[in-house]
């Protein structure tokens, strides 16, 4: 499904975890490593970029020799820009290169404590068209300063996927039976974020329930494993709260909702769980919002 994905690197630690849960994509044979050297502003030193170009030449060249001995196809991209950001550059180097994932870690070199997602990370998460995977890591404190745990191992084996009945959500289920031969059990949520009197509540938790069976009867014709949960309260709240009781391996998500506006990439709801998700999340970009 995802045959051609691009990697973003700044080659911090947190980045270098991302190149090793690569290899987990399902359906990955070609791989787009891409360097963003950020020249939009001199250092004190002035214009200083030169050793930055040679030392991401070098670090792209080792990274693309260890994936290529793994059996994929790869290509390296070093892009030096003097304008724009580095978010947008990301995108057009998707576009250009006609990629269908893009794959990045949740922070980067410029990692600050309590920040939960970067500004690159950020950007890429809201405007782009494209498939989008965020990973995250645990952070260990041990006596060596700060470790990763890895969640890629089997990083379809338990996956949470969100959906709130619009015809914009349909594409993470339909996503979902697209990896059915990897997927090893799916959680399908809604969240009830309305209603005043406790009858009114009830009554769209009875017709939430009705609707999300027909998707698991659906989704188990396939061959899936599924459960479903009906919750009430806030949605952000409830999904990544739910995310961490299941212990998923992946939360999954469209990138748009009922109430989506032509001109936003991604919703409200799907951007705070992807900033505040303690899991990976992969944005399912809707295909009516494309």
């Amino acid at each position: 499904m995802f045959e051609k994905v691009l990697v973003p690197t700044d080659f911090s630690k947190y980045a270098q975890k991302v190149i090793e849960c690569i290899g987990d994509v399902p359906g990955l044979k070609e791989i787009v490593l891409l360097h963003v050297v950020d020249a939009t502003h001199p250092s004190k030193r002035g214009w200083t970029r030169g050793p930055k170009v040679e030392g991401a030449k070098i670090d792209l060249a080792d990274i693309k020799g260890r994936l290529e001995n793994l059996g994929f196809k790869v290509t390296s991209r070093l892009e030096v820009i003097t304008e724009a950001d580095v978010s947008r550059t990301i995108q057009r180097v998707a576009e250009e290169e006609e990629v269908s994932l893009i794959v990045m870690g949740a922070l980067g070199k410029g990692r600050v404590s309590g920040i939960l997602l970067g500004s690159a990370s950020t950007g890429v998460v809201r405007f782009s068209d494209k498939d989008t995977l965020i990973m995250r890591y645990k952070m260990l404190e041990g006596l060596e300063g700060a470790t990763y745990e890895k969640f890629c191992p089997m990083i379809f084996s338990k996956v949470l996927c969100t959906t709130d009945f619009s015809e914009a959500s349909q594409s993470a289920i339909s996503t979902i039976k697209g990896l059915k031969d990897v997927v090893g059990e799916v959680i399908l949520e809604y969240v009830v974020s309305k209603g005043e009197a406790q009858e009114e509540i009830e009554g769209y938790v009875a017709e939430a329930k009705e609707k999300l069976a027909e998707i698991e009867e659906d989704l188990e014709s396939s061959g899936l494993k599924v459960r479903t949960h009906v919750d009430v309260g806030n949605p952000r709240e409830q999904i990544t709260s739910l995310a961490t009781t299941e212990d998923v391996s992946l939360i999954v998500i469209s990138s748009q909702g009922k109430g989506w506006i032509k001109q936003m990439m991604v919703g409200s709801t799907t951007f705070d769980v992807v900033r505040t998700a303690e899991r990976p999340v992969l944005i399912v970009r809707s295909k009516k919002a494309a």
